[in-house]
């Protein structure tokens, strides 16, 4: 047994929870584990957070906006049992009713179960965020977004290339012009594998909440482009349309202003995403990754149009070799090559 498997059984130990059953979860592109505890005698679950230190995880950010999300009437995890020093959680096991999962079951949900992740998010808005959050503002999203060279680049071509500045340049210059408020909390993973559908609690509160704790200070757009132009499944034209039109009318925001701070914001987003997964590929070993790159790249060429967006979509066409089977093809071997030294 492992230093890391004797705290945690010590830690369930302590718990109410001792004595549970533990089974595996799946987990997602981090260093933390999930397991799910179930009383034998009852049948009630709880799930199990193993986020190791040593590894760069560190909860205290999830327990402090999980405690934030509930405390305004949401469904984030209530937090049974905490040990913040060695990384473990236990919290509310919100079920595995996954947006991913129950929309391909029941297509007629998608338009309810997107509508009703857009009034969360107006919801959200209306609420002072907490003090304290850092500011996901312009400087930091070109940084970001830089990743599509330092990585999505540099994966396809063999380096980083001569473009970088001015790309860094240019698309700090649109979010500055465009996207430069940041007086909302934005949860940055937003996508419907992080989304739980509880159809029995009321409101906005039938939206379960999961992997917030990178939360940070943005723009109201931010996460409405998680959901929209979610990297693992496509969302239908018209539900995107009728979600943006509908947060619109809730936050009463100016529609031209908005829908060109979303499609600013996406081309950031689905920028930076790129590079990310190229280097969980390249770096991490986790080839899957390669396979979501189409849909990431669909999207960005959508935002392009945008007329804000002209430089930047300048250089990226320029510049970005679009992603081919090829082209992916050499991804998935490099990653292959890096695994086997």
């Amino acid at each position: 047994m492992t230093d890391r498997a004797i705290l945690q059984k010590r830690f369930i130990a302590e718990t109410d929870w001792a004595g549970a059953m533990v089974a595996p979860l799946a987990g997602d592109a981090s260093n933390r584990r999930y397991l799910r505890l179930t009383r034998a005698a009852t049948g009630e679950t709880a799930v199990l957070m193993d986020a190791p230190p040593e590894k760069g995880e560190d909860v205290r950010p999830f327990v402090r906006i999980a405690r934030y999300l509930t405390d305004i009437g949401l469904s984030a995890p209530r937090i049974f049992a905490a040990d913040q020093a060695h990384g473990f959680l236990i919290l509310e096991d919100l079920g595995d009713a996954l947006y991913a999962r129950v929309i391909p079951l029941d297509p007629g949900l998608e338009m309810p179960l997107y509508g009703a992740a857009t009034d969360l998010l107006a919801e959200l808005h209306r609420h002072s965020p907490p003090i304290g959050l850092a500011t996901y503002g312009p400087d930091v999203m070109a940084d970001m977004a830089a990743l599509a060279f330092d990585w999505y680049h540099r994966g396809t071509t063999g380096d980083i290339g001569t473009a970088r500045p001015a790309f860094h340049a240019s698309i700090k210059t649109a979010l500055k012009t465009h996207a430069d408020t940041a007086d909302v909390l934005i949860q940055r993973d937003y996508h419907a594998e992080n989304l739980i559908w509880l159809p029995d609690r009321e409101g906005v509160a039938r939206v379960g909440l999961l992997d917030f704790q990178d939360a940070m200070l943005g723009h109201r757009a931010y996460d409405l482009v998680s959901v929209l132009q979610d990297a693992r499944r496509d969302v239908p034209h018209d539900i995107q349309e009728a979600m943006i039109s509908r947060y619109i009318a809730a936050s009463g925001a100016d529609p031209t202003a908005f829908k060109t701070a979303y499609h600013c914001l996406g081309a950031q987003r689905n920028l930076r995403i790129l590079g990310v997964f190229v280097r969980l590929c390249l770096r991490d070993g986790k080839a899957h990754y390669i396979d979501l790159i189409p849909r990431v790249w669909a999207h960005l060429e959508r935002d392009l149009t945008d007329p804000a967006m002209a430089p930047v979509a300048e250089i990226i066409r320029d510049t970005l070799v679009p992603p081919t089977p090829d082209v992916l093809q050499r991804l998935k071997d490099q990653c292959a090559r890096n695994a086997s030294r």
